[in-house]
């Protein structure tokens, strides 16, 4: 056998090796024991999934889909991802789940077999949510109707179509919620951060990416040009705001009615972050927003 074929076949054994040791490599925490027996507040849990956008991202209502039942295409650089079905169907929703099985997919980003969800699930954003938070989006879900229909296959291109391949992208670049409260805060202040930090996962769409596609926290909310369908999504740091003329009671109306302080209005991915989402909160939560918006601290805020 030649140096050049022994060094081939020494990579190529290498290289399976290392895969299968990615495939097999655990991720995440084991949910607490006690959340089967938490009563959850189902109205509670129904606020809670509009704020965090649930509705939104998992209903394809311009294709007249159902409710809950798979969301519409998410195209982007690295292939075309599909919201999944989450109403309470056993096969092709999540009606075969446990609370357990959904703490994990909720607040790691993990299904029940295990495998790491594509980051277009804003999974990231949900980590601080409690174990109350958790048992009441449970059963809020468990009122939703069982739709019988599959979602389309995830379409990521190689080698993203191997799951544990995310699994590094995880450990390079996965980050925790920012949502702890500011004692020097107010109590308004501080839920208007983990509404944008957390539930709200503004940072989302309003942060630029790199080129693995996650977020630059060096540049939180300094808006992205590059977000999937070509939209895009303006700097949402306390200067950038004041400049183009929001105050707090505009933007708290903007959220929810849609209307710009131009009288223009929203249009894209934060027409429908308004329609299913922020214009269901309630003016206490919304004042909340914009008051933590307009006066969070952040880095690049200069004034």
């Amino acid at each position: 056998m030649s140096r050049f074929v022994r060094s081939f076949v020494f990579l190529a054994v290498g290289a399976g090796a290392t895969a299968a040791g990615m495939m097999a490599w655990p991720i995440g925490m084991d949910p607490p024991d006690g959340l089967d027996m938490l009563t959850g507040d189902v109205d509670r849990g129904a606020y809670l999934a509009r704020a965090s956008g649930c509705i939104a991202c998992h209903s394809n209502f311009e294709a007249g889909g159902a409710p809950l039942a798979g969301g519409k295409p998410i195209v982007t650089r690295f292939g075309t991802f599909y919201p999944p079905n989450i109403t309470t169907d056993p096969e092709h929703g999540i009606g075969a789940w446990t609370v357990s099985d959904f703490a994990r997919a909720v607040r790691q980003g993990i299904s029940p077999e295990g495998d790491p969800y594509y980051p277009t699930f804003t999974y990231m954003f949900y980590g601080d949510f409690s174990d109350q938070d958790i048992a009441d989006l449970w059963s809020a879900f468990q009122t939703v109707p069982a739709v019988a229909e599959p979602s389309p296959p995830q379409e990521a291109i190689f080698p993203l179509g191997q799951r544990w391949v995310m699994k590094l992208w995880r450990a390079a670049f996965l980050m925790e919620p920012d949502t702890a409260a500011d004692p020097e805060q107010t109590a308004q202040w501080n839920r208007g951060k983990w509404l944008v930090e957390g539930a709200g996962h503004c940072g989302a769409c309003h942060t630029p990416r790199n080129l693995a596609g996650a977020r630059i926290d060096t540049e939180r909310f300094a808006g992205n040009d590059r977000l999937p369908e070509k939209n895009q999504a303006p700097a949402i740091r306390p200067t950038d705001l004041r400049d183009s003329g929001w105050d707090l009671t505009s933007l708290a109306y903007a959220l929810r009615s849609g209307i710009m302080p131009d009288g223009d209005v929203f249009g894209g991915t934060m027409a429908e972050v308004v329609t299913e989402g922020t214009r269901f909160l309630s003016d206490d939560d919304l004042t909340a927003i914009a008051t933590y918006l307009l006066q969070s601290n952040l880095p690049e805020d200069t004034n």
